[in-house]
This record gives structure tokens, C-alpha cells and sequence, in this order.
């Protein structure tokens, strides 16, 4: 609003408010109210014109806002996809962004090949705040720490927003992308580093593609995220992209790596103790805190890992926080356990009914962590636990459905570990498993793996001569 058209509205507002009184008839002399309209008018005016003015300040307030945030956006766009050549020719002036460098240096370096050499690993292509910052193995300074690790493909990411929700400590990401999904993973995991500010506090990312692909930095899909503006619209993108296929599904020749992924997301941690979980499964609230609280308490044995017993629930159901919560649910058959229907074996032995009927002194919610009871492993069992740096990796020849976690639990009672199962820590996945969601090769990929188990077995007799425990 320039200067003319200010003083054009103020005149007609004058004119309107107050205007000239209209010349009596006859000479009559004028009335009392008449004589004193010429004050009132003016502090009328002086009124209406103060309003007037922060009127107008508003106004200019709001359009410079406006433009900033324009500004801002043009900035922010320009550091996730702009080119370098861009950025010196003076098209966007700005402070090198340092992230976006170190992800651009991670990707030049080409990654490393696993074992098999089927499959490229980039580690680390986005470290954290609390990565980058804490004190390392070793420091006098250092305390205790307790992480999560967990695995994914780009059309699962978008369960990291839930996530972070519930955990609010470090966060280790592998992501496993294939074909055109590299490059689109690639642009959203730096896309949530940089619109984030959870992610940039707690998450590293790594990622994983087959060794025939090369992830690189993608300079120039300005169009695809001209969209971004903060870290929900990363989310929402993300969101979208969920139903690109089917988990396991990826393509004929396209085997996802499971047991790579969760080595790779738990070698990215320096932590003392760490949880492996799916990415669409939330903790009990306070599990991290309870946890280390529970270690200063009561020391754990070398050989002892921490069960988390697993649950689901349907769609429609809020996610519990406490065990309280979740028994409720529990009892009208909105929560059950985990794989219930699909195979009940596989979770039994954490021996649902005693872990519900526990009476500890402070209640279900007792923030007190403890070990309710200690479980023998027994086939086909496959708990989420709680394990300290020395637990045995994860056999990275099993892929796909079946045996893969299986293999690994099989491993750890070889090897001459217990199973502490925690009193009121939990985990929950959205939504009841049911076999006709799953991908038509599921039982065609599990009796391969189960010949594979089979094998895996025979050399656990060799690896660990000297055990008298059998799978």
C-alpha cells in the first residue's frame, strides 16, 4: 500500500465520518449539539486515525513476514538442491551447508561391499547431534548408554515420524533401497535431516543397496521436492510412497537383506546396550530411562540378555504408553501377542500369561524396572531383547521370510546366554499379523531359509565345540 493511495482512503474516510454539517434554515441559531460536533469530530478523528495507522502496520508487518518466510524457503530449497556451480554464480547466498557436504563425501566414497558382494553399504551417510558429540568408549566422562536399532525399505520410512514420537534417544536407521529408490531415499534421508530437528538430534542413517548400484547425491530433482517446506511435508512424501509395493515384494531378483540391515544399524551405534526392533513396532514409554535406571540397580551377567515381550494391536487401537494401558486392551482382545496367528511357537516361550499376571510392588506401571523370570530358549522362539556389545551378530545369509531372527536366538542359547524377561517393558506392532497380507512367495522363501537353518545349525556344533546346547 504506497503513500497515494493511503492519503486517497484517509480523505474519503474524512469525508464519510465527518462531513460538513448541512446550513440551517431561516437563520436559526444553531443547536447545543451542534455547537459541540467539531470537538467530538476531531477526537473521533484523532481515534480513528491511531486505529487506522496500527492498521497499516499490521499490514506492512505481515507482507515483510511473508516475504521472509519466501525468503527463507528459497534458502532452505537451495541447500538441499541446488548445485554448487549454482551456489558460486551468487544464485543463492548462503553458508555452505556442512551436512549436506559430509553425505555428498559418505556417497563419493562408494560404500563397501558386504561379505556376499551382493550388496553396496554406505555407512553413517547422516550422523547425528548426539553421534557427533558424545564421549567415546572408554572416557571417564562416559555413562552408560542404551540405543535402538532398527531396519527398513524407503516405502516403510515414513514410520520413523511415530517413532521418534515414543523414542526420544539414539536412533540407529539402516535402509535398504533398490533401483529408482536409491536416489529417492537418498534425497528424503537428507530431506529429514535437514526439516527435522528430532532427526538431526538422535538419528544416523546408513544405507544399503544392491553392489550393482551406486547411490549419489541428487542434484537435480528441483521439481520432485519443491514441495518440502518442513519436516511433516518430508513425512508426508514419505507417506505417499508406502504402498509402492509390498514388504518382501520388491522385484523378482530382489532379496531384502534383514539380517544385513539390523548388523549394519547396530555396528552404526557405540551404545552400551541395544534394542533391534522393526520399524513399524513403538517401545513402552520410559523404556529407555527405566532401563538404565534398572542397570544401576542390579549389574547384568555377560551372558544375559533382556527380553521385551512383543505385542500387536489392531489398526484402529491408540498405541499404549504403559502397561497399564496396555492390559486393558489386552483383556477385550484389541492387543494380543505378537504373531499370535501366524505362529504362535515363535513367541510363546515368553510366556504371555505369567508376564500379565505379574503382581510387582508397585504396580503394573512401576517405573522400577526388574527381571519378572528367566526363560529357557526353546525352537522356534525369536524374542526382541535387550543385549549388551559382545551378542553374537546377526547370520547375514538369511534373507527375505523366515528363520532370521530365529537363527540368531538359536545362536545366543548355543552360546551359553540367558533370557531375563523384563516385568512391565513392551513392545507393540500396528496392526494384527494375518497371512493373506503377506507376499505370495512368504512359504516358498521360508522352506528355502529352513533348509538354511538347518545348515546354520550344524555349524554352530563347530563354532562352539565346547557347549553342550543344541537348537
Amino acid at each position: 500500500m504506497n503513500d497515494y493511495t493511503t492519503n486517497t482512503f484517509y480523505t474519503h474516510w474524512q469525508r464519510a465520518v465527518c462531513h460538513t454539517l448541512p446550513p440551517r434554515r431561516n437563520k436559526q441559531p444553531p443547536l447545543d449539539w451542534e455547537m459541540h460536533f467539531p470537538k467530538k469530530c476531531s477526537v473521533f478523528k484523532v481515534v480513528l486515525s491511531a486505529l487506522l495507522l496500527v492498521a497499516l502496520l499490521q499490514l506492512m508487518y505481515l507482507s515483510l513476514l511473508s516475504k521472509l518466510h519466501g525468503k527463507q524457503q528459497r534458502y532452505k530449497y537451495s541447500e538441499l538442491f541446488e548445485t554448487n556451480s549454482q551456489l558460486k554464480r551468487g544464485i543463492f547466498q548462503h553458508q555452505k551447508n556442512t551436512r549436506k557436504e559430509r553425505l555428498k563425501y559418505s556417497l563419493s566414497s562408494g560404500g563397501i561391499f558386504d561379505q556376499s558382494g551382493q550388496y553396496r553399504v554406505y555407512k553413517n551417510i547422516i550422523k547425528s547431534a548426539f553421534t557427533a558429540n558424545h564421549e567415546p568408549r572408554g572416557s571417564s566422562d562416559r555413562t552408560q548408554q542404551f540405543a535402538l536399532a532398527t531396519h527398513t525399505s524407503i516405502n516403510n520410512l515414513h514410520h520413523l515420524n511415530e517413532l521418534l514420537g515414543r523414542w526420544r534417544n539414539a536412533l540407529s536407521v539402516a535402509i535398504f533401497a533398490h533401483a529408482q529408490d536409491v536416489k529417492f531415499s537418498t534425497a528424503l534421508i537428507f530431506a529429514l535431516s535437514e526439516f527435522c530437528p528430532q532427526v538431526q538430534a538422535l538419528v544416523d542413517f546408513h544405507l544399503i543397496c544392491h553392489s550393482g548400484e551406486i547411490a549419489s547425491f541428487p542434484e537435480q530433482d528441483r521439481e520432485q521436492f519443491a514441495g518440502l517446506q518442513d519436516c511433516q511435508d518430508v513425512f508426508r512424501k514419505l507417506e505417499k510412497h508406502r504402498d509402492t509395493f509390498q514388504n518382501y515384494a520388491m522385484g523378482r531378483n530382489v532379496s531384502y537383506p534383514n539380517n544385513l540391515l539390523r548388523n549394519v544399524a547396530r555396528a552404526g551405534l557405540d551404545a552400551d546396550y541395544t534394542l533391534v526392533i522393526d520399524i513399524d513396532m513403538l517401545p513402552s514409554q520410559n523404556l529407555h530411562d527405566d532401563f538404565l535406571n534398572f542397570l544401576k540397580r542390579r549389574a547384568p551377567r555377560p551372558d544375559e540378555v533382556f527380553v521385551v515381550p512383543a505385542f500387536e494391536i489392531r489398526h484402529t487401537r491408540k498405541i499404549p504408553a504403559t502397561k497399564t494401558e496396555l492390559l486393558q486392551l489386552y483383556q477385550v482382545g484389541e492387543v494380543r501377542p505378537f504373531y499370535e496367528e501366524l505362529c504362535h511357537k515363535c513367541q510363546a516361550p515368553s510366556n504371555y500369561s505369567s508376564w500379565v499376571n505379574l503382581h510387582s510392588p508397585g504396580g503394573a506401571d512401576s517405573t522400577e524396572l526388574q527381571v519378572a523370570y528367566t526363560v529357557s530358549w526353546v525352537d522356534p522362539w525369536e524374542p526382541f531383547y535387550i543385549g549388551g556389545r559382545a551378542v553374537p551378530l546377526y547370520d547375514e545369509r538369511f534373507r527375505q521370510y523366515g528363520f532370521n531372527r530365529i537363527s540368531q536366538a538359536c545362536e545366543l542359547h548355543v552360546a551359553g546366554y540367558s533370557f531375563s524377561v523384563l516385568s512391565s517393558a513392551f513392545l507393540v506392532h500396528r496392526g494384527f499379523k494375518v497371512s493373506r497380507e503377506f507376499h505370495a512367495r512368504k512359504d516358498e522363501e521360508n522352506r528355502l531359509n529352513r533348509v538354511l537353518f538347518r545348515q546354520f545349525k550344524e555349524g554352530l556344533k563347530l563354532k562352539y565345540q565346547d557347549s553342550t546346547r543344541r537348537c
